[in-house]
């Protein structure tokens, strides 16, 4: 049995607005993320364990990290020491961006509702490679940068800095709790700035 959705196009839009969404939840709820950002507190509140394990290799090589739909568990590879830190972070919104655009969580529910009731519901875990460049991974990274670093609080944080500075820059980085590559590819993708990754000279675009 299946709980993944058929790959299809969403809009950068879209995938903003469904992060944006569990911003608003959460905020309407309880209270909006403290910052540096804490993924693990974003996914509890989606309902959803958070391990880090040691995650054996299959035949297709190393696996950063995989979901367990019946579980609703997210369990990172410690075994990958690049995932620490704000690339730990990045993973977690990563895993929960898989999540909310790629599971199907209705009939997560569904069959967990069978399992409960003793019929031998079995569903694969979802497995995410560091090195994989298919269209979902791309979706569930940008939803990444959305969720980490939305568009309202880097509104905030960059008032009195300059983006053309890479001062400013890191230390917006460390206020966000991400890494200074994820955080100047999201500006980047706002149209807010354009680097130029050889000369690393960054122009700041008028928003």
């Amino acid at each position: 049995m299946s709980v993944f959705r058929p790959f299809q196009f969403i809009s950068k839009l879209e995938i903003e607005a469904c992060a944006l969404d569990i911003w608003l939840q959460m905020e309407r709820l309880c209270n909006q993320p403290q910052l540096p950002i804490d993924t693990s507190v974003i996914a509890e509140f989606l309902g959803l364990d958070l391990v880090w394990d040691t995650i054996p290799d299959d035949e297709q090589g190393a696996i950063a990290a995989r979901i367990l739909p019946l579980d609703k568990l997210i369990e990172i590879n410690e075994n990958i020491p690049q995932l620490k830190g704000g690339f730990g972070e990045s993973t977690i919104a990563h895993e929960i961006g898989h999540w909310v655009l790629h599971i199907d969580t209705e009939k997560v529910e569904r069959f967990i509702r069978l399992k409960h009731k003793g019929v031998d519901v079995r569903v694969k875990p979802f497995l995410c490679r560091s090195s994989n460049l298919a269209r979902i991974e791309w979706q569930a990274q940008y939803f990444a940068g959305c969720l980490l670093m939305p568009q309202h609080l880097l509104t905030e944080l960059k008032r009195g800095k300059n983006l053309t500075q890479w001062q400013h820059l890191y230390q917006m980085a460390e206020e966000l709790g991400v890494t200074i590559s994820n955080l100047t590819t999201r500006l980047q993708d706002l149209g807010w700035i354009t680097l130029d990754h050889e000369t690393r000279k960054i122009q700041s675009n008028p928003v």
